[in-house]
């Protein structure tokens, strides 16, 4: 029975593997995760991960977990990170460093921007962690009418509409933040 079970359980899986990548960026970076789906084991230790490749200057959108807890362990680089409570208070803004650990509790907003390249494990108190984007393609927001946007955040409608479309085009980790200079070249760039 149990041990049988326990016997045929994958216990390793390789969460450096860019081809294996839930999430990729070629300008931001990528995602792998690994929950009981991916590696069984993590079912009876109710535990799942996320492996985070960030390039300098990029960023871990806004997003916040559904089911757990997580800790968010920096292996190499450094960068700033925003944790936003249930009750929209800002609980922590500093820059996080290789070797810090960071927890963020269930419900809570976070978001991170790397100043160099770095690397970040999050580790989640749930078997299959449900991550919610606040921004991107597959945020909540996309689904919402500018108008609604705008009377529940009481901001103006071009306001919402940049709050709704600003990174509709990427999902959970973005680019740098490009300086009008830089998007006139790319724009008129031939090359």
């Amino acid at each position: 029975g149990l041990e049988q079970a326990f016997c045929n359980l994958k216990f390793r899986q390789n969460v450096n593997n860019p081809a294996r990548a839930d999430v990729f960026n070629p300008q931001a970076g990528r995602i792998n995760t690994v929950d009981s789906n991916t590696l069984p084991i993590l079912d009876f230790l109710q535990l799942s991960a996320q492996h985070v490749v960030l390039y300098k200057n990029a960023i871990l959108g806004p997003r916040w977990n559904l089911n757990a807890h997580s800790a968010l362990y920096v292996t190499r680089g450094e960068g700033r990170v925003q944790v936003v409570g249930d009750e929209g208070n800002a609980v922590f803004d500093d820059v996080v460093q290789r070797g810090q650990i960071l927890v963020v509790p269930q419900g809570f907003a976070v978001v991170l921007r790397k100043r160099r390249e770095g690397l970040v494990v999050e580790l989640k108190n749930s078997d299959n962690a449900v991550t919610s984007p606040i921004a991107g393609k597959t945020s909540v927001l996309n689904a919402i009418p500018v108008d609604v946007l705008a009377t529940a955040y009481d901001i103006s409608k071009p306001e919402a509409f940049k709050l709704k479309n600003g990174r509709r085009q990427e999902i959970e980790v973005f680019r740098p933040f490009q300086s009008r200079d830089e998007k006139e070249r790319e724009r008129f760039s031939i090359v």
